[in-house]
């Protein structure tokens, strides 16, 4: 699978795991935390199996959720391991399917918290035997408001059990979480706070009213062109709907994912910009953690994300695997001191790129000052499921796990 040598955060997870340990690791996203978790919980199973489920994944989306499953697949291909992927946002036939891979039973259930908690009330989950508990992008599941659900999840587990807590960040509210659900957990710190080296970071001071012109202007310019795939966030479902609308009444092929689409919409839309159909995908920032598709060579940022962490998470779609790529951020008035909180947490000035003719700065014609308006390099900071179940042909069918005989 292309795997060399282990990743920091795979030296200091994976043996402690084997030796039963529980983990709290803050690991973002690219720091190879999946294989982290994954890899000794098969080993595990391969080694001692049992009957019934064995471990939980909980995981904050359903494209997480996917993804991961994804892994697990390749991980566990040639082992007699299986697994499930089981998340909302689809049709009551598709629950059904779920159902009835759950009966045929799957050593790892990857799940949505909700999702999840609606199996657990009709009683066709049944984690008596449970060896493992796994909660990935712990933060955002918090930030979601699934605390409640995990709580409940958690007080229908076995006692004695292996909790694994990963989390891209490390507030009060997930140390005080470690605390009810960890038991003398090793810590596994690799803070990535900086974004990738390989990427080409500008900003573009603007006023809100010409954002959607200005990224017409970017993608006709230097996307389109230039770049195979481009990857637009936005802070909310009517930013994203308003843009995609424009982009699309201005003859450019541009596709929208949030909330709003339906579980099947999602990962239509999601697999014609992978096939490269769609080249301009706009998003929420459902897509700013964990996924990972290949080849995209430019994120525009259409605002400044209010978290200075989620900035390096919305970036880090690009320059994926030592690649290069480029970010651009769009900066409104209301957007200059939520961008300088990033400058701060990364440590360095961000490139500011001349607006073309006709656009308005929001600098309110001091777009010459500041910091970074010279020709600073702009490089990185850092200075230098429904159902979701597959066979080995990988198809994905609803309603049969991915059980192989032992």
């Amino acid at each position: 699978m292309g795997f060399k040598t282990p990743t920091p955060v795979q030296q200091q997870a994976i043996p402690a795991i084997m030796e039963g340990r529980d983990i709290l690791a803050c690991a973002q996203t690219g720091t190879g935390k999946t294989a982290a978790f994954l890899l000794p919980i098969i080993n595990n199973i391969t080694a001692s199996p049992i009957e019934g489920v064995d471990t939980i994944i909980l995981e904050p989306t359903r494209e997480l959720a996917v993804q991961v499953d994804r892994q697990l697949e390749g991980f566990s291909y040639f082992t007699p391991v299986s697994s499930i992927a089981i998340y909302g946002g689809r049709d009551g036939h598709s629950m059904e399917m779920e159902m009835r891979a759950l009966k045929k039973g799957a050593d790892i259930i990857v799940a949505t918290p909700g999702r999840l908690m609606a199996h657990l009330q009709l009683g066709y989950v049944k984690l008596d035997s449970l060896r493992h508990l796994v909660l990935d992008e712990a933060d955002r599941m918090l930030d979601m408001g699934f605390i409640a659900d995990i709580m409940t999840i958690v007080n229908k587990l076995p006692r004695k059990r292996q909790n694994l807590l990963f989390s891209a960040t490390m507030p009060k509210e997930i140390r005080k979480l470690s605390k009810t659900l960890l038991k003398n957990p090793v810590e596994v710190s690799i803070a990535i706070s900086k974004p990738a080296e390989g990427i080409m970071q500008g900003v573009y001071m603007v006023q809100s009213r010409d954002k959607n012109r200005l990224i017409e202007h970017i993608l006709r310019n230097q996307g389109n062109q230039q770049h195979q795939r481009v990857l637009i966030f936005a802070g909310t479902r009517r930013a994203v709907k308003d843009l995609t609308a424009h982009l699309r009444n201005k003859g450019l092929q541009a596709s929208a994912i949030s909330s709003d689409l339906d579980q099947n919409e999602r990962e239509e839309t999601l697999m014609k910009f992978k096939g490269k159909s769609v080249p301009i995908l706009v998003a929420t920032d459902v897509l700013s953690r964990g996924i990972d598709i290949k080849g995209i060579e430019m994120v525009i940022n259409y605002d400044v994300p209010n978290d200075p962490e989620d900035y390096v998470h919305r970036i880090g779609r690009t320059a994926r695997a030592d690649a290069t790529g480029v970010a651009i951020t769009l900066v409104g008035p209301d957007g200059r001191r939520k961008f300088s909180r990033i400058e701060h947490m990364i440590g360095s000035d961000i490139k500011r790129l001349p607006l073309p003719e006709g656009f308005s700065s929001s600098n309110d014609g001091a777009r010459s000052r500041g910091r970074g308006s010279g020709n600073r390099s702009g490089r990185s900071g850092r200075g230098r499921n429904t159902g979701s179940n597959r066979g080995r042909s990988g198809r994905r069918s609803g309603g049969n796990s991915n059980r192989r005989r032992r």
